[in-house]
C-alpha cells in the first residue's frame, strides 16, 4: 500500500515536472523570434501547451501550465525583459487577459474531461453490471451464484483475491468459502462487504487489494454487485426449497397412492385364500371332494397374484435405487413368452393368445426372470383393458442384426396421442382407478427392466388395436453370441 502512494506521488512530479517543461522548451524557439513576432502571437502559441497539458494530464497541471506560461511570457516577452515589473498599461492588460484565457481554457478543458472520464467510468460500470447480470441468470447453483460474484468482483476492483463467505445452506447453517483463485494472501481483507437481503443476512464477501479506499463509483459498484448477489443467492434459495418442497409432496401422493393400490390388491387375493381355507378348515367342504379342489386352485391362482404383486414392488424398489442388475443369459424369447403365458393361464383364460416368432430368430443376451416378468406385465395389461374373447398377439423380428424387435398387441380401445409417453410412469392411468385393478406400477416396471437390459419400450396405437412395442439388443458385451461363446 505504502509502495502505491510512493508511485502515486512520484508520477505526479513528474507530471508537474513535464508541465514546466513543455514551456520552458517553447520558450526558446519564441526567445529567438521575439523581434518578428508580436505579443499577442506569443500568447496565443504559449496557450497551447496549456490546452494540451490539460487534454493529457488533467486541471491541476494545466493550471501549473498556465501560471508558468504567464511568469515566461512575462519575464522574456514584456518590455522591460528579464523583469517582472511591467510599466506599461496595455501590456497589463494582454498579461491580465492571457492569464484570464489560460486558466478559463485550462477549467473548460479539465470540466470536458472530467465529464468525459465521468461517462466512461459510467460506461464501464454499466457494461459490468450487465455482464455480472447476466452471468448470474445463467448459474442454476448457489455455489455457481457464489463463483460469479467472486470473479466478477476481483475483475471489477483489481483485487488480489475476493472470498466469498456465504450461507448456503439455510436449514444446516453451513457456510461455504467460495474462493476466486489460488490462495488468498497474508493478513486480513481490507474491504468486506454483507450479502444482505431484506429478508435475511447471506454472509459477507471478503476483497484483498492493496488499494484500500473505495472512490464513490466503485462503492456505489460493490453495493450494486453484492446486492445483486444477495438476491440471486435468495432467489436459488428459494427456488430449491420449492422444489425439495414439490418433491416431498409428490413423495407422499405417491406413497398414498401405492399404500391404496397395494391394501386393495391385497385384500382381494387374501380375501380369497382365507374363504376357500376357512371352508376346508371348517369341514363344509370334503377333502379330496372336487369343491375342494376348485378352493385349492383358487388358492394357488390368488397365490400366484400375491407373488407377482410382491414381484412389482421389489422390482420398483430396485429400480428406484439404481440396482436392478440384470443377470444377463442367452436365452430363447419362445420360451420366456410361454412361461409368462404359464404363469398367466387363468387371467388370460377366454382371450386368444397367438405367438408369431419366426423359428430362426437367435438367443437373446436377456434376465430370463425380468424379461419374463416384462411379458407377465404386458399379458396383464392387455386382459385389463382389451374385452374377454378378444386377440393378443406377440411378434418378433430382427432389425439390422443387432437389435430384436417385440411386439405385444391386443384389441384394446387407442389412448390419446398426447398420453402414450406417460403410461409408463409410476400410477398413471388414463381410466378411472376405481374401474380398473392393480397397483399402477406394471408398465413401469417394464420400462425400468428394457431400459436396464440397454433396449427402449414405447406404446403406439394401430388400427382396431394397441400395441406395447420394446427392443433388446442381440449382442453381449457388444458382441454377438459366437463371439462370446468363443471367448468363454
Amino acid at each position: 500500500m505504502m509502495a502505491n502512494k510512493n508511485q502515486q506521488v512520484i508520477r505526479s512530479i513528474l507530471v508537474y515536472f513535464a508541465a514546466v517543461l513543455i514551456n520552458l522548451i517553447i520558450t526558446v524557439p519564441l526567445f529567438f523570434l521575439r523581434e518578428r513576432l508580436n505579443t499577442s502571437t506569443i500568447a496565443l502559441i504559449y496557450l497551447l501547451p496549456v490546452l494540451l497539458s490539460t487534454v493529457f494530464w488533467g486541471l491541476l497541471p494545466g493550471l501549473l501550465t498556465g501560471l508558468t506560461a504567464f511568469f515566461l511570457f512575462n519575464y522574456f516577452f514584456i518590455v522591460p525583459y528579464y523583469t517582472l515589473f511591467v510599466h506599461k498599461a496595455e501590456d497589463i492588460t494582454v498579461l491580465l487577459i492571457f492569464f484570464l484565457v489560460a486558466f478559463l481554457i485550462s477549467q473548460l478543458v479539465g470540466r470536458v474531461q472530467k465529464n468525459l472520464s465521468l461517462a466512461t467510468t459510467r460506461e464501464i460500470q454499466t457494461t459490468r453490471l450487465y455482464e455480472f447480470n447476466l452471468a448470474l441468470t445463467h448459474a442454476g447453483t448457489l455455489q455457481e451464484v457464489a463463483h460469479v460474484i467472486a470473479n466478477h468482483i476481483k475483475e471489477a476492483f483489481q483485487a488480489q483475491y475476493v472470498m466469498v463467505d456465504a450461507v448456503l445452506n439455510s436449514e444446516t447453517g453451513c457456510h461455504d468459502h467460495i474462493p476466486a483463485d489460488g490462495a488468498p494472501p497474508a493478513g486480513k481483507p481490507v474491504i468486506v462487504m454483507a450479502l444482505q437481503t431484506p429478508r435475511a443476512f447471506l454472509g459477507e464477501v471478503h476483497i484483498w487489494r492493496e488499494e484500500s479506499r473505495l472512490d464513490v463509483f466503485e462503492e456505489q459498484m460493490l453495493h450494486t454487485f453484492t446486492s445483486q448477489g444477495a438476491l440471486a443467492l435468495e432467489r436459488i434459495e428459494l427456488a430449491q426449497s420449492e422444489t425439495r418442497t414439490r418433491v416431498l409432496e409428490e413423495s407422499d401422493r405417491m406413497k398414498s397412492a401405492l399404500l391404496s393400490s397395494v391394501s386393495h390388491e391385497l385384500r382381494t387375493p387374501l380375501s380369497t385364500i382365507k374363504a376357500a381355507v376357512t371352508s376346508i378348515l371348517s369341514g363344509e367342504v370334503e377333502w379330496g371332494s372336487e369343491a375342494a379342489q376348485d378352493l385349492l386352485s383358487a388358492v394357488d391362482e390368488e397365490t400366484d397374484q400375491l407373488n407377482r404383486l410382491v414381484g412389482n414392488l421389489l422390482d420398483m424398489s430396485r429400480i428406484e435405487a439404481g440396482a436392478l442388475n440384470p443377470e444377463i443369459n442367452w436365452n430363447e424369447l419362445s420360451e420366456i413368452v410361454e412361461s409368462a403365458l404359464h404363469h398367466l393361464r387363468h387371467e388370460l383364460d377366454g382371450y386368444t393368445v397367438t405367438l408369431d416368432l419366426p423359428d430362426n430368430l437367435p438367443l437373446i443376451p436377456v434376465d430370463f426372470m425380468q424379461i419374463e416378468r416384462v411379458f407377465t406385465n404386458l399379458f396383464s395389461n392387455s386382459a385389463k383393458y382389451a374385452s374377454p374373447g378378444t386377440e393378443i398377439q406377440v411378434n418378433a423380428r430382427v432389425q439390422n442384426g443387432q437389435t430384436v424387435l417385440i411386439q405385444v398387441n391386443n384389441q384394446g380401445p387407442p389412448i390419446p396421442e398426447d398420453h402414450l409417453e406417460r403410461i409408463f410412469d409410476k400410477f398413471y392411468r388414463i381410466t378411472n382407478a376405481a374401474r380398473v385393478t392393480g397397483t399402477g406400477l406394471g408398465l413401469s416396471i417394464c420400462k425400468g427392466i428394457i431400459e436396464a437390459h440397454g433396449g427402449k419400450i414405447w406404446a403406439e396405437n394401430l388400427p382396431g388395436r394397441f400395441a406395447f412395442n420394446f427392443s433388446l439388443p442381440l449382442t453381449r458385451k457388444g458382441k454377438p453370441q459366437a463371439a462370446v461363446e468363443s471367448e468363454t
